[in-house]
């Protein structure tokens, strides 16, 4: 059968003499040329297939296309017009997407109608106003004025900051001569509480305090008050989202949220593999959907178990869902759309900016279907014979690394932590280990720091996104633009 392919997922000419696509926008339909050529492919056509992106914007072209071909009588009767939707470019996920048709879903439609009859009602009647009082204004800006507003209550908060003095004791304690541990190593604690009353962070504010605090620690004598063994389990983290995608690639990239997005558009649109068509390497990257498809999950899985062995898996597919308002998740998760292929396959194949983004996506979607990491801690209470003073030692060690794995895999071309933990020796993690209840410790020296509190940091690109996100406001599609708009501002001051 002869058909007409309308999608807005790729801007290329699908192959076929009967398959066409073009890219619509919410521009598009003021172009009358592609108009003009999408009316006379409908008249020649017996199924008009729309595939235009899957959520709320994305529904509305699909039902504005065929407002359009109704008025200018272009849809007769014999066309059969079905609704598709996918999440990657992929031949597969097309195929499958072309075998499932559905009609409009007039939900999103309604919603959209809604969101924009607020435009009209509010944004509308605000914009002529500040068209007189501010000249050069476009728009109300009601998603750039809100983030605009969190800078400069941070500045408020920094300038009215007042920073406050405080004192840390730490000791450099040694084992008794006839333990079986001397010699091995010191063990550093710090003051937790003075006169049996646990200390906060303000609670030593003077130099003098500090120093009578010295003497006390000086003169007495000590011993081990508690040993207390425990594991931390810390879960894998999801994966990628919009959001969380710029805040990563911003702390760990040092990436702008524009630079970040365009190289993401690189990875979605495809390159060319050896002699193969344009394959794209990611899915959709304008997303707060944390869903993965169940046969992308269970590839993910199983290549976990080929890749670290089947103790790396987790036990079941893991499932995340969205907390944040307003999430549409009508799209997937940023992921590969082949987890087989390993950064270092592409290695001379994509620059060396988009090939860092690409492995930051590859890991993190493979860490989100294997185990959890394992920390072993030990916490250590040391006292004085009066028990008027209390330190407080303590140590960790990976007992399984579960999915960090993945981050050392400089195989696979990965070669970063994606969890800081906190890095203690092993040779001082089994000195407190092995100390017991009543053990006898002799203080050496005794170590006073000047503190000051800090004022909150100013937001940097990454975590005003991360604002943004936890508040609702704003899209996917708007964080880098948002960003762009506001650097505008503060280089113009208008």
């Amino acid at each position: 059968m002869r058909c007409c392919l309308v999608m807005d997922m790729s801007g290329t000419w699908l192959g076929g003499q009967d398959l066409y696509a073009l890219m619509t926008t919410s521009a598009w339909f003021g172009k009358c040329l592609l108009l003009r050529g999408l009316i006379s492919r409908a008249l020649r056509v017996e199924n008009l297939i729309l595939a235009s992106d899957p959520d709320r914007e994305g529904e509305a072209i699909a039902w504005h296309i065929i407002e359009m071909l109704q008025q200018q009588d272009a849809l007769n009767e014999d066309i059969t017009v079905s609704r598709v939707v996918f999440h990657e470019i992929t031949e597969s996920s097309i195929k499958s997407a072309l075998q499932a048709p559905r009609e409009l879903d007039s939900n999103l439609v309604n919603a959209y109608l809604a969101r924009r009859a607020l435009d009209y009602l509010i944004g509308f009647s605000i914009s002529p106003l500040l068209w007189r009082k501010l000249p050069g204004c476009q728009s109300a800006g009601r998603v750039q004025s809100a983030a605009l507003g969190l800078i400069c209550d941070r500045e408020m908060e920094v300038e009215q900051f007042e920073p406050k003095e405080y004192w840390t004791v730490g000791v450099d304690f040694h084992v008794s001569q006839s333990h079986p541990l001397k010699n091995k190593t010191s063990i550093f604690s710090l003051l937790s509480h003075l006169d049996s009353r646990k200390l906060n962070q303000l609670s030593i504010s003077s130099i003098i305090e500090a120093e009578a605090i010295k003497e006390r620690i000086s003169s007495s004598q000590f011993k081990v008050l508690a040993v207390k063994m425990g594991k931390v389990t810390k879960n894998p983290p999801m994966p990628y989202i919009t959001s969380t995608l710029q805040q990563d690639s911003a702390s760990k990239l040092n990436f702008s949220t524009t630079y970040t997005m365009k190289l993401a558009q690189k990875l979605y649109e495809g390159i060319k593999l050896s002699d193969k068509e344009a394959t794209g390497l990611i899915t959709y990257m304008r997303t707060d959907g944390l869903n993965i498809s169940n046969e992308a999950a269970n590839d993910i899985h199983s290549f976990v178990k080929e890749r670290y062995g089947n103790k790396f898996a987790s036990k079941n597919l893991r499932k995340y869902f969205k907390k944040v308002k307003n999430a549409q998740e009508a799209h997937e998760a940023i992921r590969p759309t082949n987890i087989r292929r390993l950064p270092s396959s592409l290695n001379g194949i994509l620059d060396d900016d988009a090939l860092k983004l690409y492995t930051l996506i590859w890991a993190r979607t493979m860490a989100c279907q294997m185990e959890s990491l394992l920390i072993d801690t030990v916490q250590v209470d040391i006292g004085s014979m009066g028990g008027d003073l209390v330190l407080r030692s303590t140590g960790s060690k990976v007992g399984f690394p579960g999915y960090q794995a993945v981050y050392k895999d400089k195989e696979a071309g990965v070669n970063g932590n994606d969890d800081k933990v906190e890095d203690v020796t092993q040779a001082c993690f089994d000195v407190l280990r092995k100390l017991k209840v009543e053990d006898q410790l002799s203080s050496g020296e005794v170590e006073l720091r000047q503190h000051h509190t800090r004022p909150p940091p100013r937001y940097s690109e990454g975590s005003l996104v991360k604002k943004l996100e936890e508040l609702g406001i704003g899209r996917p599609s708007t964080y880098a633009s948002i960003m762009k708009v506001l650097q505008i501002v503060g280089l113009t001051g208008t």
